[in-house]
């Protein structure tokens, strides 16, 4: 397969009004995609920005045809109308990306069941439904890619240990990983996970995560955008079950200067959770996450 463009393919993803999921949406748009986005938002947020709206007009901007479905992926029967939807106007889906999710970083005590409840049934529940709903036309698709946001299994305790019912949820969509990468390998569906090295710019770390503050040590979405892109046009037989880290999978892409990804070039870098050290295993010019 030596076509890396995604002109024509249909993508459908998760919480795509903002952030990471508009990012990997608008790198898809500037090949010609199809992309149908799932998010909550339909209306201004005080402190949150973007809409399904205002997300569809950027997307259609960067040379994508859109389609803005307002749902909710907690609840089955959206998510059905959302794939209805989509296989409707584009025909079929090539690619699912499991991006929306929940964060509450906080220990047993300090997590109402609430915040608890939500952040499964967004981060867990959320991408296994997705995906259920999504795989009767993945399979029917010439390349089909199933990608989730979600980190490499770490069973160290530190990961834990004060952060329990975040860690369960997020390495919940890891979990995905292998399992769908198995189970739908002799159908030719991949499955892979991305994570980023970095702390990216998004609005779970201005508003849950650390504040302004900490924006100047984090990486723009891009950086993720093009790890992704990298992904999904690579040949789904041959690219599944894998747990990718953006830096390295750029790096096997040739591409290894990243100060045009920093918020702030020069400054030391923010280590994301779930990571204990840069390429190379050492802290040189990264910071550790605030309890990391």
């Amino acid at each position: 397969m030596t076509d890396r463009s995604l002109k024509g393919k249909t993508l459908l993803i998760t919480g795509g009004s903002r952030g990471i999921g508009l990012a990997i949406g608008k790198r898809a748009a500037a090949d010609g995609a199809n992309i149908a986005i799932i998010a909550k938002t339909a209306e201004a947020h005080a402190k949150l920005p973007g809409t399904i709206h205002t997300a569809a007009a950027e997307l259609e901007a960067a040379g994508g045809t859109t389609l803005a479905i307002q749902a909710d992926i907690r609840f089955e029967d959206q998510v059905e109308a959302a794939v209805a939807q989509t296989v409707a106007r584009f025909g079929g889906i090539d690619i699912l990306i499991n991006n929306a999710s929940a964060v509450q970083v906080g220990g047993t005590l300090e997590t109402p069941m609430k915040r608890y409840d939500l952040m499964h049934q967004i981060n867990a529940r959320g991408t296994f439904m997705c995906s259920q709903k999504c795989l009767p036309h993945l399979k029917k698709a010439a390349n089909p890619h199933i990608l989730m946001l979600s980190p490499p299994l770490d069973m160290s305790p530190k990961w834990f240990a004060g952060t329990l019912p975040y860690t369960m949820a997020k390495y919940g969509m890891s979990l995905c990983v292998l399992g769908l990468a198995a189970e739908f390998k002799k159908a030719g569906v991949a499955a892979n996970a991305l994570w980023p090295r970095t702390a990216i710019d998004t609005a779970a770390i201005r508003f849950e995560l650390g504040g302004e503050a900490m924006i100047k040590h984090c990486r723009k979405p891009e950086i993720v955008a093009d790890a992704a892109h990298a992904i999904l046009t690579r040949p789904s037989r041959e690219c599944s079950g894998n747990f990718f880290m953006d830096d390295l999978l750029l790096a096997s892409e040739g591409v290894t200067d990243l100060s045009k990804y920093a918020v702030a070039p020069g400054q030391p870098l923010l280590l994301d959770f779930f990571l204990s050290g840069g390429p190379d295993g050492s802290m040189n010019g990264y910071l550790a996450f605030p309890g990391g």
